[in-house]
């Protein structure tokens, strides 16, 4: 050990000797750390939303760089660090300005369609037919079979995520995480005062959801059914500024069992509407619920409340921790939206009780029947918890 300390000295000495080597590691430390401050810069000015003040900006670290860009000795690499600095900036610029382009491209072949953007809660989403004649078989009893499965949860180990209340609604949410594929989530809310049909309508409505769904911007009535109720709409969601929009082909489709209402609705293929770079289409989706009066917490008796079972999940092209994260974080504010939006419906019918063209599906469901004892929704009879059930682990 006491000979290996000298030769590491003598080679650091030897190292610090040499005036090319030290002039090499100076100029890659000098041209490395602010190559990477001229990326933050030409991010922040293609991003920004008032490029006003940031091309002041822009100018002013402009001029300050050109007047060392050209003081500083050559061997730093100050003028390979303006060169970059400039050609990151332009490139920026450059991005932002295509992208204004595309998206007045698409907004104008938004406009030609029928169907009609909204951004805002106020506006209402223009809901327009483009065929009511094509396949209405996209869902079938086997997606119902499919939901009734999910619900049953035999085999599943459902993790707790949530319970929480309030004066007029009550929820609680588990997740199933399977092997391979998306999460599995599971809710049930309880909606007092509120009768199934109501609820039902609420759900289906795509021209009022915009008034408590900010996601949604852009809806259209793609294909529909008036014998089955079938229908097909395409949807696009706004997501954080860090991913792009999502676009849905949602096919959809009710049965009704007595009180009880079994709403499937998942995505489907359209090769009628072609696949663009953006929005990105989610392709794996299934999201479905069974709707059904219940006791109210009240403990009158009276069946006056309605409960809501829902099972979700989708492949949103989003790291699944990265998901799961948003979706614990954002369940409970969603769910208070959700409860918003539908008291502000629940007034809206009683002060107009003209359906919308979605509400008016939304009535047409196919009757089934159960056979024997089975249950009409599987689970805890009383509650409509999973019956395999654990604590949430603290994964995040």
């Amino acid at each position: 050990m006491e000979s290996s300390s000298p030769s590491f000295n003598n080679l650091i000495t030897d190292l610090f000797n040499k005036p090319s080597l030290i002039e090499t590691f100076v100029d890659i430390l000098f041209f490395t750390v602010p190559i990477w401050l001229a990326v933050m810069i030409g991010v922040l000015i293609g991003w920004a939303w008032t490029p006003r003040w940031t091309s002041l900006l822009f100018l002013g670290f402009r001029s300050k760089l050109r007047g060392f860009a050209w003081t500083a000795p050559p061997g730093f690499g100050a003028r390979r660090l303006w060169l970059a600095f400039t050609a990151l900036s332009a490139f920026s610029v450059g991005r932002r300005m295509w992208s204004n382009f595309r998206e007045k491209e698409r907004k104008e072949e938004g406009d030609r369609a029928d169907g009609e953007s909204v951004s805002g809660l106020s506006a209402d989403v223009k809901c327009s037919i483009v065929n009511s004649e094509g396949d209405h078989d996209v869902i079938t009893e086997k997606d119902l079979e499919h939901l009734l499965h999910l619900l049953d949860g035999k085999d599943l180990v459902w993790q707790s995520m949530m319970e929480r209340s309030t004066s007029n609604m009550a929820c609680q949410a588990w997740r199933y995480e399977p092997e391979t594929g998306p999460v599995v989530y599971r809710s049930r809310t309880v909606f007092e005062d509120a009768t199934p049909e109501l609820v039902r309508d609420f759900f289906w409505d795509d021209e009022f959801r915009p008034k408590w769904d900010p996601m949604l911007t852009y809806v259209k009535i793609l294909e529909e059914c008036p014998d089955t109720g079938t229908m097909i709409v395409n949807w696009i969601k706004k997501f954080p500024f860090f991913c792009s929009d999502r676009e849905y082909i949602i096919g959809r489709r009710i049965w009704e069992a007595g009180k009880t209402y079994y709403c499937v609705t998942k995505g489907v293929p359209y090769p009628a509407l072609p696949r663009r770079d953006k929005p990105r289409r989610v392709d794996q989706y299934f999201s479905s619920w069974v709707i059904r009066p219940v006791q109210s917490r009240k403990g009158d008796g009276l069946l006056t409340s309605c409960e809501v079972i829902l099972l979700h999940y989708e492949d949103m092209g989003i790291p699944k921790d990265v998901a799961k994260l948003g979706v614990r974080h954002g369940m409970w504010g969603t769910l208070k939206k959700l409860h918003g939006g539908f008291r502000a419906y629940q007034t809206a019918r009683k002060q107009d009780p003209t359906l919308s063209r979605c509400a008016h599906m939304a009535a047409i469901a196919t009757k089934i029947s159960f056979d024997g004892g089975s249950e009409m929704v599987p689970g805890d009879k009383n509650t409509g918890e999973p019956k395999d059930l654990v604590e949430e682990d603290e994964i995040f």
